[in-house]
């Protein structure tokens, strides 16, 4: 545990990427399989199950030192996080000698063992082992214990990086490692052997997943070409709207993983019926969408969502929200990877993979259609139309290029569609966490309930929350502004002055009985600051319902 703890304050002070490779390479290298195993699932942020709740370590921490709560809620507002608040206000007491031996023991017995029967226990019983335990650490150990408990771990090191450095250190390539790790780690040392294993099992899991291709965005230049070559070699295609994932059958067995890596047969069960009509040893990349056969277009993406987590979903909400499979691309044929063929061969075999379908699975495994372009100038032509197509844009992929893993630029493009914006008024203001715990980044907005102009009691009604859009500079001015014309606080919360007006960028509505406007927005960001509009020439309610109810 020692050592994970000097890795994590290492890695948090250091912010070359090369440096911070070094040290993961140098920390797997010297742990034991079992604590390696442990320390690649943690920085793959993939521990965040929640074993003590932050509210819960506060209380302790209350009881056990005597401190105000409204001290501890002060240094909270400064910190942005329970768990290190925790740790900085403990630490405060002196260290005592570790007579268990506690800061000694393997990271792997800490995870499997010390903190879930930590998590176990109740009441007194739990708050007077917390304090135990708490007393025998330093406070970089504290600090990452604490994080452990409350599930909100996490160091400034993404999985390509963790990655990186874990192929560096095993020898192998970066793909390979990807690939293994898809479908799920479950810590061990025998499963660290087996990731670190110079050579993969003659055939993968056949559950196992391939690490999924990412597409860039698309930022066409002034003048000159969108992208390199002809039109000819690029194939084009809609951007749906759903949830990527893949289609596997092997083994005489279905899996549909989602982007995300969960494994989602529960909640598509017509798709895992269609899929046994694939031959065995295929896999499909492409996109789930709720698609009624009748319909021109796939339905809005809230319709999906009514199917997502369902462990057994109804009859009549199968019959209401019917799912397809749109596959893209073909990935595994006959049991053999087909991912370094050029796209151009993969989607001929896609081709003739869906052709052979049955009649009955063919109405839920669709192919992605290519879209004709003929010049660079009927680009812009056909993405406009993608909102007549129930798509959000388009997709260009090099004829010519492999299936890679992660977002790679060069081969794969997105060219989505302008976003819907509203003018909103800014409301409510919220602390950030991490380096911006200190200022005030999670904002909350309102439209207009009638016409302000008209004298007519116009309201401003919540209808939506961003965090993102404005640079470093505009958020330091905005919290400054914030903090003098504060009207009214609900704890970390304030009411402001409704005198800002905020462009909002979103991508689709949708109806919604949980939230006071009615309305639900789908991926809100900030898209400018508004300082030449006064609050009472913002959107309203009614130019959101047009939205809404406009033709897709």
């Amino acid at each position: 545990m020692q050592a994970f703890c000097r890795l994590f304050e290492q890695l948090d002070r250091t912010t070359a990427t090369g440096g911070r490779v070094e040290l993961l390479v140098g920390h797997f290298a010297q742990a034991a399989p079992a604590d390696a195993a442990w320390a690649l699932h943690c920085l793959l942020g993939r521990q965040r199950r929640r074993l003590i709740t932050g509210r819960r370590l506060r209380e302790i921490c209350l009881q056990a030192s005597g401190l105000p709560p409204w001290l501890f809620d002060e240094c909270h507002a400064q910190v942005g996080d329970s768990a290190e608040t925790v740790a900085l206000l403990w630490c405060q007491a002196a260290v005592v000698a570790d007579p268990q031996g506690l800061r000694q023991r393997p990271l792997h017995r800490w995870m499997e063992q010390i903190l879930p029967d930590l998590a176990a226990l109740e009441g007194s019983d739990q708050a007077a082992a917390v304090c135990t335990l708490w007393s025998q650490l330093e406070p970089g150990e504290l600090l990452v214990i604490n994080k452990l408990l409350t599930g909100g771990f996490r160091v400034g090191v993404g999985p390509g990086l963790v990655v990186r450095a874990l192929a560096r250190h095993g020898g192998l390539e970066e793909a390979d490692v990807h690939h293994r790790l898809m479908g799920g780690f479950s810590p061990g040392a025998e499963a660290w052997g087996a990731l670190l294993a110079s050579t993969g099992p003659d055939q993968p899991l056949a559950s196992r997943p391939f690490p999924f291709f990412l597409a860039s965005p698309l930022e066409p230049a002034a003048d000159g070409p969108p992208l390199p070559g002809l039109p000819a070699d690029w194939l084009v295609e809609w951007k749906w709207d759903g949830i990527r994932g893949q289609l596997i059958q092997r083994a005489g067995q279905t899996f549909l993983w989602s982007r995300g890596e969960e494994l989602i047969n529960p909640a598509f069960p017509e798709l895992v019926t269609a899929a046994a009509g694939l031959p065995d040893g295929t896999v499909l990349d492409g996109e789930v969408l709720v698609w009624p056969a009748a319909d021109r277009q796939p339905a809005p993406f809230h319709q999906l969502q009514r199917r997502l987590g369902r462990k057994a979903p109804g009859a009549r909400l199968l019959a209401d929200c019917p799912a397809v499979f749109v596959a893209y691309d073909l990935l595994e044929q006959g049991g053999d990877d087909w991912r370094q063929r050029p796209l151009q061969e993969r989607r001929q075999g896609l081709e003739g993979v869906i052709a052979a379908l049955p009649a009955a699975a063919a109405q839920r495994l669709h192919r992605s259609p290519a879209l004709a372009l003929a010049s660079w100038d009927d680009l812009e032509r056909l993405r406009s139309q993608a909102a007549a197509a129930g798509a959000e844009g388009l997709m260009l992929k090099a004829l010519a290029s492999p299936y890679l893993a992660g977002r790679r630029r060069g081969s794969w493009w997105k060219h989505k569609r302008e976003p819907y914006s509203l003018d909103a008024v800014l409301l409510y203001a919220q602390a950030g966490s991490g380096r911006r715990a200190n200022l005030f980044t999670d904002y909350t907005f309102g439209l207009w309930d009638g016409d302000p102009q008209a004298g007519d009691g116009a309201q401003l009604v919540t209808f939506a929350k961003a965090y993102s859009g404005l640079n470093d500079g505009e958020i330091r001015e905005l919290d400054r502004w914030i903090r003098r014309h504060t009207t009214d606080r609900f704890g970390p919360v304030r009411a402001v002055e409704p005198l800002q007006v905020f462009e909002l960028a979103f991508e689709g509505l949708q109806p919604s009985g949980r939230h006071r406007s009615g309305i639900a927005v789908r991926f809100p960001r900030i898209g400018r600051w508004r300082r030449d509009k006064p609050a009472a020439e913002a959107d309203s309610l009614a130019s959101a319902r047009a939205l809404l109810e406009a033709p897709r």
